[in-house]
């Protein structure tokens, strides 16, 4: 009983998801498009050349370097060493 609920469920959900959108003599899918005129063609090559020469006289930019100010440009320069080889001893301890 229950396999023949379910059954029926499905088809019902089938069914309808089918149907919607669809008109008797009507096929599913996008309408045709009309074919475009020779003017219409003619005026879409020249916005595409328009757009591409566009594009060209964009000039041309450097990588954008998004930490560019958090960090400095220069190499940190190295710390100055001291001369003598052993640090100095902190007074008033006794070794």
């Amino acid at each position: 009983m229950k396999a023949f609920l379910v059954a029926a469920m499905i088809a019902l959900l089938a069914g309808s998801a089918c149907a919607q959108g669809l008109v008797k003599g009507q096929t599913p899918g996008p309408p045709a498009a009309a074919p475009k005129s020779r003017q219409q063609i003619e005026a879409d090559r020249a916005a595409e050349r328009a757009y591409k020469n566009s594009l060209r006289s964009i000039p041309d930019q450097p990588p954008v370097d998004p930490w560019g100010n958090a960090r400095a440009t220069e190499a940190p320069k190295a710390a100055a060493k001291s001369t003598s080889a052993k640090p100095p001893k902190a007074v008033g301890t006794a070794n």
